[in-house]
């Protein structure tokens, strides 16, 4: 995603392939479905109709997931407390889409997918971070015999042998939460900061360093860290300059090469 200026001549190729494929010899409407129920047939559905069936099925997804989440809200709540939050959303929604398709034009792409893409590494730094926190939070509550958000953020909420900082304000787990609430949802927020919650957010960020590092390193070695690089043949390094030689001299691949330029590709 990152990388997206680099795949556009990819892309142009597949999509010019998918709009060039040709519908199979069978004549009628019963066998031409009949040959779409066939691998071969689906396969070239989905070709054809690519640029359909992607933005369908990331619609479809997202659907879903606001369906699965308004219903898991709304079930400690009244009913009259859902139509004005989900009207708000549905209107943010088409806010936020009318913007991006209208920035679309004058930003490049790449950009808008690299603020993506961080934002949800943030989050998912944060969920790491959230889940040790609550394996650290359950273990505490089996000491105390209960549970220790009930006791407020002073003095008995959190096991201080394990704590690495802790404020006494800012609890996400205290009623609706508030602001602190939304950045727990996000960013996994805690007002306490344990062993565990730091050293599994610090330990997901080496991780992902280390994942782009050895990427950078592979495009630019070929090869992987603490890995030998792959050996070619002869052969094939003959074959590599001569492709590379046609491709300066403008020759398409298939054409005849002068008997010079192939001597000098054998020397």
């Amino acid at each position: 995603m990152l990388r997206v200026s680099k795949l556009q001549e990819k892309w142009r190729v597949k999509l010019g392939k998918a709009f060039e494929t040709k519908e199979t010899a069978a004549t009628g409407f019963t066998s031409r479905l009949a040959e779409r129920f066939t691998p071969a047939g689906f396969k070239r559905f989905l070709e054809k109709y690519a640029m359909f069936m992607l933005p369908f099925i990331t619609i479809l997804r997202e659907g879903l997931e606001a369906v699965i989440f308004i219903g898991g809200v709304s079930l400690g709540v009244p009913a009259s407390a859902i139509p004005i939050p989900t009207i708000l959303g549905i209107l943010a929604g088409f806010l936020v889409g009318y913007l991006i398709y209208k920035s679309g034009n004058v930003a490049p792409l790449q950009f808008f997918l690299i603020i993506s893409t961080c934002f949800l590494y943030l989050v998912a730094a944060g969920l790491f971070s959230k889940a040790v926190w609550f394996l650290e939070q359950n273990h505490w509550n089996h000491v105390t015999g209960g549970d220790a958000a009930e006791t407020g953020s002073g003095p008995g909420s959190y096991n201080i042998r394990n704590t690495v900082w802790h404020v006494n304000c800012c609890n996400p787990q205290l009623g609706s939460g508030g602001g602190w609430g939304i950045f727990n949802a996000i960013l996994g927020w805690q007002n306490t900061a344990t062993y565990g919650s730091v050293l599994s957010y610090n330990l997901y960020w080496l991780t992902v360093v280390v994942g782009f590092m050895s990427m950078i390193y592979y495009e630019k070695k070929g090869h992987w860290p603490f890995m030998r690089a792959k050996t070619h043949s002869s052969g094939s390094s003959t074959n590599e300059s001569a492709t590379n030689f046609e491709g300066a001299t403008g020759k398409e691949v298939g054409t005849a090469v002068p008997t010079t330029a192939v001597r000098s590709i054998d020397v």
